[in-house]
Order: C-alpha cells, then sequence, then structure tokens
C-alpha cells in the first residue's frame, strides 16, 4: 500500500483530536521539511532525509513527535519534553489540551534537516 494512504489510513483511524492533531503535525513537517521522503517503519510514518529525521506517533492519550538525532539538534525553545534522557533521540509529547508552537516547530525541524545534512 501507498505510504501516503496508510497515513491517511492512520488519521482516520483516529476518531478523537488525535486525528487532527497529526494531520496538523504532518502539514508542519511538509512545511519544515519538503525533500524528507516520507516512508513507513515500525508500524509508523516516518521522515528522511539524509538518514532517519523524525517519525509520527499516536498513543492513547497523546501524539509525539520523535526525532531520531533530537539529542544533536539545538532546541533553542526548549520544545523536547520527552527523552531527554536519552543519548540520541528527544520527543515532542503532545497532549490533548497542549498548543503547538508552529514556528518553533518548523524551525527545530530545520535544525533537524541541517544536522543530518552535515
Amino acid at each position: 500500500m501507498d505510504v501516503d494512504k496508510l497515513f491517511e489510513e492512520r488519521i482516520r483511524e483516529l476518531i478523537d483530536w488525535r486525528g487532527e492533531r497529526l494531520t496538523q503535525l504532518r502539514k508542519i513537517v511538509e512545511a519544515a521539511a519538503p525533500n524528507a521522503q516520507l516512508v513507513w517503519k515500525w508500524g509508523s510514518p516516518v521522515r528522511m532525509q539524509n538518514g532517519l529525521l523524525l517519525s509520527l506517533g499516536s498513543f492513547s492519550d497523546h501524539v509525539k513527535v520523535h526525532f531520531f538525532k533530537g539529542a544533536s539538534v539545538p532546541d533553542k525553545n526548549n520544545l523536547f519534553n520527552a527523552g531527554l534522557e536519552a543519548k540520541l533521540t528527544r520527543g515532542i509529547d503532545i497532549y490533548k489540551n497542549d498548543s503547538v508552537d508552529e514556528k518553533s516547530l518548523i524551525n527545530l525541524i530545520k535544525e533537524a534537516v541541517n544536522y543530518n545534512t552535515k
């Protein structure tokens, strides 16, 4: 099955706020990293650009933006709030009533792309 269709199917399965939030995050990622390839790995949509970049995931009470090399990416606006003890990765857990600072997230994704490009 086409990766875009798998992602759309995942969003449709989430009949609550998580589907809407994943749609929002997908648009943010596409704006920040238009050249990143969408692949399906580990049951999730993953973006790759010069290696693993990030994934979007849904859980029972939150959605996550997972940065595969987040520990090396400058987080000027302190968006990372998950996996802070990990050696390589970092994440952003977003709960139902959380707001998303789209501009800061776009900048963080661009930093991740820059890191992967080095």
